[in-house]
């Protein structure tokens, strides 16, 4: 792996959808690791979680790096890599001209992913992909202590 790539794996999910939720993220870079949860204990929906999962990872970086980001969410990856360019340029309005759902988190996604040069990947959940089971555990450990009304990181 080149060492000057951070690799992030993120996840996120309610239970139940819509309900609490949670997100996780696992960054590695060279021999570094940080982990990153959180949650909101008012109700929300899985997208909403999977979208913040690489939105707070990608914010948490502090300077400008070439990024490997995987999610198990094939809504997160498409509508980044396909989707969001044609939403914007129709005034965020989807192709059947009905506003695009959490148009807040895609635009802050957007611009979270300019300050670096993200390259996108789909990893199949709960597959044994080390970091993206660990971000599970993460975004289910973000969503338990929302409720349950400790902090988070």
């Amino acid at each position: 792996m080149n060492e000057d790539v951070v690799v992030i794996h993120t996840d996120g999910g309610c239970r139940p959808n819509p309900g609490p939720g949670g997100w996780g993220a696992v960054l590695r870079h060279r021999d570094r690791v940080r982990e990153m949860f959180g949650g909101e204990a008012g109700s929300t929906s899985n997208n909403r979680m999977e979208l913040t999962a690489p939105i707070m990872a990608l914010e948490a970086l502090t300077r400008p790096v070439v990024v490997h980001l995987h999610t198990d969410s094939t809504y997160v990856r498409n509508g980044i890599t396909k989707w969001v360019l044609g939403w914007e340029r129709n005034g965020w309005l989807t192709a059947a001209k009905q506003p695009v759902k959490n148009v807040d988190l895609w635009q802050r996604l957007q611009a979270a992913c300019a300050r670096h040069q993200v390259t996108w990947f789909w990893v199949k959940g709960h597959s044994g992909v080390a970091d993206n089971e660990l971000a599970d555990v993460l975004a289910t450990r973000g969503m338990r202590e929302a409720i349950d009304g400790l902090t988070v990181s």
